[in-house]
């Protein structure tokens, strides 16, 4: 998996590259790279949204199911049943649109935590010398991460240069490719914190706690609002299963170089914000409505389609309703005339009275 994670995240190294060009601040490279990759996986992220709206919807409609047929299983069983060939109702196909962003999401975390090989895209086999020859060095090889080796090479890259050497002894790195490591390396504070510091190794002035500290708040915050947001009641075992994962990020951000941890943090946040835009156009209500309108224009086009029969002896309303008009016309002009009729005779009858 390594080697294909290390593959995406080679092609992602060039955009984060160009980020950093145009800011000179990794921190800010960071955040514009986060955002484009983002907007690279919003069709996943959107297909995944629908998915989770119709399987909340579905659930409601089995809920209400198994509540009506509580005492009888079997026909609970087989309306569910009836309810999902009608919903067309795949229970691992809202998977499938998470696999394609989890695969983006490894691979630009790959181009983060190997700068050297991902984002420079210097030699593999100069790093790999690279990391063996600042490993044997004492005092600092112990304190290394083999995981975040290329990092730390960025980090002690301008004082440790002239060491990093091939077997012939000759310079490991050309001069082209040691300017882009100097200017790279100079990149890396951001609002004061040094993203190639570990926390762990940090002191409390140097304020390396805060990613950290800000990995577990942005991780549980966005997972809590999005779960109520989704109508979805957190009780029990959930609650200690919406914190194992922060509280896992949060130990990795602490013992890894600053620049993993807040590429997590910015990655939460977008992600999270993204969510909350996407449920505003893809939720529960919004895809019942949609397709009871659905339903509702192929029921008119069914009904469009077949062909028209009157009955026997069938008349139709708009006739029927002729006739009563007409006869009220009738009624209206004999009383109109039996009404003058009586007015003309009463007085032709009048006599007057003589002096």
């Amino acid at each position: 998996m390594d080697l294909i994670f290390n593959f995406i995240g080679s092609i992602f190294g060039y955009v984060l590259w160009f980020a950093f060009y145009l800011f000179k601040n990794y921190g800010i490279a960071i955040i514009i790279f986060t955002l484009l990759t983002r907007l690279l996986i919003l069709p996943f992220s959107m297909k995944q949204q629908k998915s989770m709206a119709s399987n909340m919807r579905f659930q409601m409609k089995q809920r209400e199911i198994m509540e009506k047929y509580r005492n009888n299983r079997a026909k609970a069983n087989e309306e569910i049943q009836k309810l999902m060939e009608k919903e067309n109702y795949r229970p691992s196909f809202g998977c499938m649109p998470m696999l394609a962003p989890m695969l983006i999401m490894f691979g630009v975390l790959y181009s983060v935590r190997n700068p050297l090989s991902n984002t420079l895209h210097i030699a593999s086999d100069k790093v790999s010398e690279a990391l063996r020859s600042i490993t044997a060095l004492p005092g600092i090889g112990t304190g290394i991460n083999s995981q975040y080796g290329e990092i730390s090479i960025i980090k002690y890259f301008g004082s440790l240069k002239n060491y990093l050497v091939s077997a012939d002894g000759s310079s490991l790195f050309n001069s082209v490719e040691t300017e882009k490591i100097d200017e790279f390396s100079g990149g890396f504070n951001f609002l004061g914190l040094d993203l190639l510091a570990t926390p762990s190794e940090s002191s409390f002035q140097s304020m390396m706690w805060l990613i950290p500290v800000l990995c577990f708040v942005t991780s549980v915050a966005s997972m809590f609002i999005i779960q109520k947001m989704n109508g979805t009641k957190i009780q029990g075992c959930m609650i200690v299963m919406i914190l194992f994962m922060p509280l896992f990020s949060t130990w990795i951000a602490y013992i890894v170089p600053g620049a993993v941890g807040f590429y997590w943090i910015v990655s939460t946040v977008i992600g999270f914000v993204q969510s909350i835009v996407l449920n505003k156009f893809y939720n529960a209500s919004i895809i019942e409505a949609k397709a009871e309108a659905q339903r509702v224009v192929l029921r008119r086009q069914q009904e469009a389609a077949v062909a028209y029969v009157e009955a026997e002896g069938y008349v139709a309303p708009s006739e029927i309703l002729k006739k009563i008009n007409s006869a009220d016309k009738q009624t209206k002009s004999a009383s109109k005339k039996q009404k003058h009729k009586r007015s003309n005779n009463n007085s032709s009858s009048y006599q007057g009275r003589k002096r």
